[in-house]
């Protein structure tokens, strides 16, 4: 009594999850979100029942087809389900799942393998936004395939693997009306005193900013932080996780965004100075947990935010000169590097950005899930 839906189950930059072909899930919006829950095995905090790692990094669905507009290749749909809530959010965009697209798109035969490497273009549907990936497909004894291994490696992932570049075309204001969706580089922000939640009033700066992901960045010191607190100590930290919710529902308005109470963005982002010879230091909450890394979209709007004047990052982060600049964002494991083209007319505008990800086919087959929930096609 259970219904079999094809799918791969792949690692996409520091992310992982289940990708599927959209003709293979519901059309109705309604019954696909309670697959794709009934998929994971939310809500539950152990996610025992379903394919989800217990936390939001592992609890992702990506959702292929063929392009729709003219000169797209592939079409992506990302879902952002959470362990122990009954939500599918396709609001935001992942830059890391984003890595796993052509890989899955080849696996399955949407697209056909160009030569030893192969470049297409990927529409993402939350935020059409645009990108260009690219990924290595050397001919082996069966056809050219896409190669996984070799020497490629990022901060937060073991080992090394093929790498997988992703240029990204026009991120402003991915989900926000624009890159400063506040209309300036820089706010200062009270939020008001509630007793029932043991909250004092507090003011301080921050830059609300969307380039590929809404950010809200502020300053680690005026919280009280070093911002090189590991992210068990973070997590741990409930009057600070409180603090930040509350920021994060006054600037989800200030934003444009409206209650944010349930949507998973804005990001909130700790910011220090940098103690491995990148540029800055970060502290990510995804919005309620601590990041082990950086998402590669915030990683992008970070950097971003490092070339508007006036910004929360001024006067920490140690920008290299050039154009493209190279930005090395620090996190709790390593560093993220953004390759930031400037457009030479205007400082602070970014033209182009670019970086590198990895992913890996774990999985191969079919994921059952109740026909109660859906009886197929």
């Amino acid at each position: 009594m259970q219904t079999a839906i094809p799918a791969l189950f792949m690692r996409g930059g520091t992310s992982r999850g289940p990708f599927f072909l959209a003709s293979d899930l519901p059309g109705d919006l309604a019954t696909r979100n309670r697959v794709l829950l009934a998929v994971m095995g939310s809500p539950d905090k152990r996610q025992i029942d379903g394919l989800g790692g217990a936390h939001p990094l592992t609890s992702k669905v990506g959702i292929v087809s063929i392009g729709s507009k003219p000169g797209v290749a592939l079409d992506f749909l990302f879902a952002q389900l959470q362990p122990d809530k009954d939500t599918v959010d396709t609001t935001p965009n992942c830059g890391n799942m984003l890595a796993a697209v052509l890989p899955f798109a080849l696996e399955r035969g949407l697209i056909q393998a160009q030569g030893d490497t192969t470049t297409v273009r990927v529409l993402t549907l939350n935020t059409d936004m645009q990108c260009d990936v690219t990924v290595q497909t050397p001919m082996t004894p069966r056809g050219r395939r896409v190669r996984y291994d070799g020497d490629a490696r990022i901060d937060g992932v073991p080992g090394a693997s093929a790498p997988i570049t992703i240029n990204f075309l026009d991120t402003a204001g991915s989900v926000c009306a624009g890159l400063l969706p506040t209309g300036r580089v820089r706010d200062r922000v009270t939020v008001d005193a509630d007793p029932a939640q043991g909250l004092e009033a507090f003011t301080l700066d921050v830059t609300c900013i969307d380039n590929g992901m809404p950010l809200v960045m502020l300053r680690a010191s005026d919280l009280g932080c070093t911002g090189q607190e590991s992210v068990a100590e973070l997590n741990a930290d409930t009057g600070l996780k409180r603090r930040l919710e509350a920021l994060r529902l006054k600037t989800g308005q200030l934003m444009g965004l409206g209650d944010v109470g349930k949507k998973s963005f804005p990001k909130m982002t700790l910011l220090s100075r940098p103690l491995a010879g990148g540029a800055l230091s970060t502290r990510s909450f995804i919005p309620h947990v601590c990041h082990d890394a950086i998402g590669v979209l915030a990683a992008v709007t970070v950097g971003t935010a490092c070339v508007l004047d006036g910004s929360v990052t001024e006067g920490i982060a140690v920008m290299p000169s050039g154009n493209p600049k190279v930005v090395s964002v620090e996190h709790p494991t390593g560093e993220f590097s953004v390759e930031l083209g400037i457009d030479p007319a205007n400082p602070q505008r970014v033209t182009r950005a670019a970086l590198l990800r990895t992913a890996r086919l774990i999985m191969r087959g079919e994921v059952m899930v109740p026909s109660a929930v859906w009886a197929g096609a």
